[in-house]
């Protein structure tokens, strides 16, 4: 178990309410995973993958949260802390949105208050990588503070490291 406090699981932004999932999430989270071009999880996939999720929250402490808009009320995406290529001490932040739902400052928005729910919990450090392709998601991490630490090497190519001290 983790010595950190749990993050927050329900957050608001101007814009934006970061919630837990629920199983009526699980449509539109294949619907999402099947922008990345490698077809489509079944619904079934999605819903055994947010049962991971949950199962991972309780021991960690740390979450992805579904990111839907205010007004809409839809669902855009998810935001929030994975251990990823990282550690439960220092974990990622992550977060991903439907494509009609960038260049909006959605991202920034969502993550800036995932930011704040890492504060809550005493981390004393964030990661995030990306794919060193993904100009936009480096722009949002650069204009939260994350700098550039190290480049490694996977599969896709080349990953930038980023960090991000917090207070």
């Amino acid at each position: 178990m983790s010595t950190y406090r749990t993050m927050p699981f329900h957050l608001e932004t101007e814009r934006l309410i970061l919630r837990p999932w629920a199983e009526s999430d699980a449509a539109e989270f294949s619907a999402l995973l099947s922008e990345r071009g490698n077809g489509t999880p079944t619904v079934e996939h999605s819903r055994t993958s947010i049962a991971k999720l949950l199962a991972a929250t309780a021991t960690t402490g740390i979450t992805l949260l579904p990111i839907q808009r205010r007004d809409e009320g839809d669902f855009i995406g998810y935001c929030g802390l994975i251990i990823g290529r990282s550690t439960v001490e220092e974990p990622e932040i992550a977060y991903e949105l439907f494509q009609r739902a960038h260049g909006r400052g959605y991202a920034t928005e969502a993550a800036g208050a995932v930011l704040d729910a890492a504060v809550a919990t005493g981390r004393k450090r964030l990661w995030s990588t990306v794919g060193a392709w993904n100009t936009p998601s480096l722009r949002v991490l650069e204009k939260l503070g994350f700098e550039r630490d190290h480049v490694s090497t996977d599969d896709s190519g080349e990953v930038v490291w980023l960090t991000r001290a917090l207070p």
